[in-house]
């Protein structure tokens, strides 16, 4: 309480974040000094399948080593492991120990907080749950670098989004967070990029586990939307020493992809599955919303859409809630789009119809034409 209501100044929060880092292990990387060993966070967003690219992208770089610890969703903002999970039988709960033959065989791995890792983080986010304290930015800044540092990393690029879909609503305050993370980084040792990015309409065009999974796959087989392209390249430029011709190379012509398919399978993963996940996942309705006159789509509001998204089961209400893999919205339009009336604007993904009509009218006031 004393922290959420008189704030840290740099040092504190980096001797904070030291304490909950030393609170348990860190990975020691046997060819640290050999590769470079760089990760990325995502402050949150809609739609945002980034690290289903960025891993796998960045793995092909053989001077590099990805070992992304990543979160489930929280709120109304999507998690990689949730949506990892949607591939059958993907294995997010390795040991340090796995992790780090699988890192040494190829270069990458992605998977959840062991109870090693910063164990002290969640017995002090619990309290911060109790007592209204989520909020404060240095417990924040603490929470989130001491699990990231506890990867031994070299170089981290902070993605910081700020939007209506986005836990940071203006600009300002997303910067105040990205160099508060950044002074903690480069205070431990580690260089450490800033990226704010705007999240005011989801990334993509889908929304939804399996959804995103499957964008994520055609983004790596050349048939991406621009928008989830460009940021991806943005951050992996800031990791690599690759020029962003040969990493776009490498993202869309299938190079990223077949490592891709290396992480699903060394993760237990079934990769026969990973292109019909839309088979492996049917939503019981599938509901088109339409344009009700024509005109320039002007807005999609990212905030209705994730908590659209988190009604339809993308993610959860209380931690024992079980997440729908199926549902989700797909198709979605984007800004400056021209549309006609009667176009579809979206296709609903939802467990029965009741569902799927309450989505649609929600929706429906989420996208200005004008």
């Amino acid at each position: 309480m004393a922290v959420y209501f008189k704030g840290m100044n740099s040092n504190e929060t980096t001797e904070l974040t030291r304490a909950m880092l030393e609170s348990g292990e860190s990975m020691a990387h046997p060819y640290k000094g050999t590769r470079t060993v760089v990760d990325k966070h995502s402050t949150g967003g809609i739609g945002d399948k980034v690290s289903l690219l960025l891993v796998p992208l960045l793995a092909c770089d053989t001077n590099l080593i990805v070992p992304m610890i990543s979160g489930r969703g929280l709120g109304i903002t999507g998690g990689t492991l949730d949506k990892l999970e949607s591939i059958p039988e993907f294995n997010v709960n390795l040991s340090k120990e796995d992790a780090l033959i699988q890192l040494e065989a190829i270069g990458a791995v992605m998977m959840g907080q062991t109870a090693e890792i910063a164990p002290a983080d969640k017995k002090l986010y619990a309290l911060r749950d109790v007592t209204a304290t989520v909020p404060s930015q240095p417990l924040i800044v603490a929470s989130i670098m001491s699990k990231k540092l506890a990867e031994s990393l070299d170089r981290l690029v902070l993605d910081v989004k700020f939007g209506s879909g986005a836990f940071m609503k203006t600009k300002a305050q997303a910067k105040s967070l990205g160099d508060a993370m950044q002074n903690v980084g480069e205070l431990m040792g580690v260089e450490t990029h800033i990226k704010i990015n705007p999240m005011d309409e989801p990334l993509g065009h889908t929304v939804g586990n399996a959804l995103e999974v499957s964008e994520a796959i055609s983004t790596l087989q050349g048939k991406g939307p621009a928008d989830l392209i460009d940021i991806t390249l943005d951050l992996a430029t800031t990791l690599s020493t690759q020029p962003r011709e040969k990493l776009y190379e490498w993202l869309c012509k299938g190079k990223a992809y077949k490592k891709f398919l290396e992480i699903v399978k060394h993760q237990g993963g079934d990769h026969d599955q990973v292109e019909h996940l839309s088979i492996c996942h049917q939503a019981s309705v599938k509901q088109d919303l339409l344009a009700a006159h024509s005109g320039i789509i002007m807005s999609v509001d990212a905030q209705r859409a994730g908590r659209v998204s988190l009604d339809l089961g993308c993610g959860r209400h209380k931690t024992e809630d079980k997440i729908d893999f199926a549902s989700g919205l797909s198709g979605i339009v984007k800004t400056g789009t021209r549309v006609e009336t009667g176009d579809r604007l979206l296709t609903v993904h939802a467990p029965d119809n009741n569902a799927a009509d309450k989505a649609c009218k929600h929706m429906s006031t989420a996208i200005r034409i004008q």
